[in-house]
């Protein structure tokens, strides 16, 4: 009977690599991160990296399958070939790219704070000092920058981001470091106890990953990237998924993403 399964399994795998005459196209992803990626209430994948995780597939003629992992663990699956790309606003870094290759860039953003408003910070500089407490995702450009450069400071490591951003908003914490959209995000979910430094103290990029070696994946997301991006993409993107955040962004003078 055993038997009898795995060759069902293997005939219906078959069958379905037929029918769409390309093997689907394995996107790794955290389903935490919205509004680019996230799920709605019923579990299905929504957000920003997942429509463009299927206009990709659309344009490679490949169906799109999403794995959710934990953020620390998307450039191991990606080494060990459990999904062929990540597309999880990850920072191309000289670091990640001894590991994993990296497209073009497609979103330009940087590290930006949440502070506690009665914290007294104002930036960066000002919360390495001693008795001041910072807290980072783990495996983040936040988590390494903190790291590194916060020498007095200290440093609270935590695998959620929603813990993070709690530590500062009930006083915990004097500081959360991500990236610019998440801190406008909450930022708004907590305005009477938190304040939001939205202009980068260190400027970054967003590219899909590929694993090393695998040019041809590599040319053609970069191919796909070039042809969104001239038929208007990522505005639309922009204009579904981001057109508060690019309004308030407009006002406060601060740079807005997409390249």
């Amino acid at each position: 009977m055993t038997r009898f399964f795995l060759f069902l399994a293997l005939l219906l795998s078959v069958v379905t690599l037929q029918a769409n005459g390309k093997p689907p196209l394995r996107v790794g992803m955290e389903m935490t991160f919205p509004p680019f990626e996230m799920t709605d209430p019923k579990g299905k994948p929504v957000g920003v990296s997942v429509d463009l995780a299927l206009a990709l597939g659309k344009a490679l003629g490949r169906e799109v399958e999403f794995e959710d992992i934990p953020f620390p663990g998307l450039i191991p699956a990606l080494k060990t070939g459990k999904i062929d790309c990540i597309i999880s606003s990850m920072t191309a870094t000289p670091e990640r790219s001894r590991s994993v290759a990296f497209s073009q860039p497609y979103v330009k953003t940087g590290l930006a704070l949440l502070v506690g408003k009665h914290s007294g910070a104002t930036d960066v500089a000002s919360l390495d000092q001693p008795g001041r407490s910072v807290t980072v995702k783990k495996g983040t450009t936040g988590h390494l920058y903190a790291s590194r450069q916060l020498k007095k400071a200290q440093v609270l490591v935590f695998d959620s981001e929603s813990r993070c951003v709690l530590e500062v908003a009930q006083g915990k914490a004097d500081a959360f470091i991500y990236d610019q959209i998440s801190i406008y995000v909450h930022w708004k979910k907590f305005p009477e106890s938190t304040v939001a430094y939205l202009k980068p103290f260190q400027e970054e990029e967003w590219a899909v990953a590929v694993q090393l070696g695998n040019e041809t994946l590599l040319r053609q997301i970069n191919e796909f990237l070039t042809d969104f991006r001239a038929r208007g993409g990522f505005d639309e993107l922009s204009q579904k998924w981001l057109s508060e955040v690019k309004a308030d962004f407009d006002k406060l003078g601060v740079p807005f993403l997409f390249f």
